[in-house]
């Protein structure tokens, strides 16, 4: 039995497209034999499916993409737009695949959970990963401008990511409203993801000398400021132009777990 709830199915082309990029850089994804990438709840199209096959495809010719819903009526529809490498199926949180599972995408799915609920999620796709594989579970805005998400793996959290189109930026902090189900709810006063949101404001709003130069280079500032303030990122400068800021899990992780 398929195991979660039914979105929204709410997608459109090319609104994944910031994690898709992301998704191109694991390390997973070169180093796993014949890698196996689920799209959990691609909706109510199968746009975005499609796309993070020719995406992943582009990195790795082998990869075999499966987009998974547990509305038969959207399998259905989208069996018909399948193509070579890229298939649907029936199927949710239990990853009942054939095989273990190299990267699962499951954007947008986990925000109409509970919080409570997201590290059970976590680790019943966790158990289905391969020893490389990762879970990137996160959100986005309708047009995907701005977005959010967690990497995974059979440990639990490691990763915190926030991408955001630098060109109209008014600024970081905006991402406030795409937080993933795991820390939306912790962006208040005494946990580490408000004080991370507060830094990258409080240095954006100090590095507006370099807006003059593009946000490209205002944000290339932002990111020196939080990192020579103690905050650890991960992000190479090449991320950064993107306007992409990796931290570890630790830099952002609750101070509590959700109740």
């Amino acid at each position: 039995m398929a195991e979660g709830r039914v979105t929204r199915g709410t997608t459109g082309v090319n609104r994944l497209r910031r994690v898709d990029r992301y998704l191109q850089t694991l390390p997973a994804l070169r180093r796993d034999e014949h890698p196996l990438v689920v799209d959990l709840g691609f909706g109510a199209r199968p746009w975005t499916t499609l796309e993070l096959g020719a995406r992943l495809r582009s990195v790795r010719s082998d990869v075999e993409v499966l987009g998974l819903e547990i509305d038969r009526e959207r399998v259905s529809a989208a069996a018909g737009e399948a193509v070579p490498g890229v298939r649907f199926e029936f199927g949710g949180f239990e990853l009942a695949t054939a095989r273990p599972v190299t990267i699962v995408r499951a954007m947008n799915v986990l925000r109409q959970y509970d919080e409570h609920e997201v590290a059970g999620a976590w680790a019943r796709m966790g158990s289905r990963l391969t020893d490389h594989g990762v879970l990137v579970d996160g959100t986005c805005d309708e047009l995907g401008r701005i977005a959010s998400w967690i990497d995974v793996d059979r440990r639990g959290p490691q990763r915190f990511t926030i991408s955001l189109r630098l060109a109209g930026l008014e600024r970081p902090g905006v991402i406030a409203e795409r937080l993933p189900k795991a820390l939306i709810h912790r962006n208040v006063p005494g946990e580490r993801v408000h004080d991370l949101l507060r830094a990258l404001d409080t240095a954006w709003t100090r590095s507006s000398a370099f807006a003059p130069y593009g946000p490209v280079q205002r944000f290339q500032a932002t990111a020196d400021a939080v990192r020579d303030a103690g905050w650890p990122t991960l992000s190479t400068a090449r991320r950064v132009r993107l306007g992409e800021l990796t931290f570890p899990w630790s830099a952002v992780a609750p101070s509590a777990p959700a109740g």
